[in-house]
């Protein structure tokens, strides 16, 4: 039989225990709680903006926003000591003007990248042919056009695999590069995004073009696109605006005059 005095001895024994293990599990907890928040800041959405520089300078994209980008095998910004320009085009439907864009392209000898969605891929496949067949670049912008940190990872591969694969069926093309709708990515797109293989690619100019109803007039699109001319520049235009498709001939032998070389993202650096 165990007496009162033993019997209250591992009582306080007990409790002294499940107070030890209590104060283990607080302390695991606390530590826990710096992943918590590092999650967090990598589900907080960045929304992709630049700062034009003056005299043909490389814009500011934003220290912190590149940082996060190039982290996660993204692009925005080629080398600051060579006259090249990326020109890229986000494809989300057809208008009537990329044949235009892709005549002249032929016409200048240069080469650009598309990004292109479900919707242009089914409405519009074989300009997608002609942009593979004339060695442009076909890239991913997602089959529907969500902005990606408000989706899953689960969805996020849908998206970028749904039209990769489909893609991939009707001509034998893999997609390597992907443009975040909106401009809107986080650290997780971004990581998600590359485990599937893709590198993000942002811009290091675009302007108010993509907007059918309020297009601007030839000459401010040539001022404000020739002006902003820089080294390295990742040049963003959509083909579903009239203007661009007017201008690109005038903007591309402009650029070559003033010493640019056009190259594709598989040449970046």
């Amino acid at each position: 039989m165990i007496n009162k005095k033993e019997k209250a001895k591992s009582i306080i024994l007990i409790g002294a225990v499940l107070i030890i293990f209590s104060i283990c599990v607080i302390q695991l907890n606390i530590e826990n709680i710096t992943p918590t928040v590092a999650s967090s800041e990598s589900n907080k959405t960045i929304g992709w903006g630049i700062k034009r520089a003056s005299n043909n300078m490389q814009p500011d994209v934003g220290a912190a926003n590149k940082k996060v980008l190039e982290e996660n095998g993204g692009i925005c910004l080629g080398n600051d000591l060579e006259k090249v320009i990326y020109l890229t085009f986000d494809e989300g439907y057809e208008a009537g003007y990329t044949e235009s864009i892709l005549n002249i392209l032929k016409d200048n000898e240069v080469k650009a990248t598309f990004f292109i969605t479900s919707h242009y891929l089914n409405t519009a496949s074989e300009l997608v042919e002609r942009m593979i067949n004339e060695g442009h670049t076909v890239g991913n912008h997602t089959s529907n056009h969500p902005s990606m940190p408000s989706i899953s990872d689960e969805q996020i591969e849908k998206e970028i695999m749904q039209l990769h694969q489909a893609v991939y069926q009707k001509f034998n093309y893999e997609m390597k590069y992907i443009r975040p709708p909106k401009g809107e990515f986080n650290e997780r797109t971004l990581k998600k995004s590359m485990e599937l293989g893709y590198k993000t690619v942002m811009w290091s100019f675009a302007y108010f073009d993509w907007d059918e109803k309020k297009q601007p007039s030839m000459e401010e699109a040539k001022t404000m696109i020739i002006s902003n001319l820089h080294p390295g520049e990742i040049m963003l235009l959509h083909p579903n605006s009239k203007t661009n498709s007017e201008v690109l001939d005038t903007i591309i032998k402009e650029a070559k005059n003033e010493g640019y070389e056009f190259k594709l993202l598989d040449q970046f650096k």
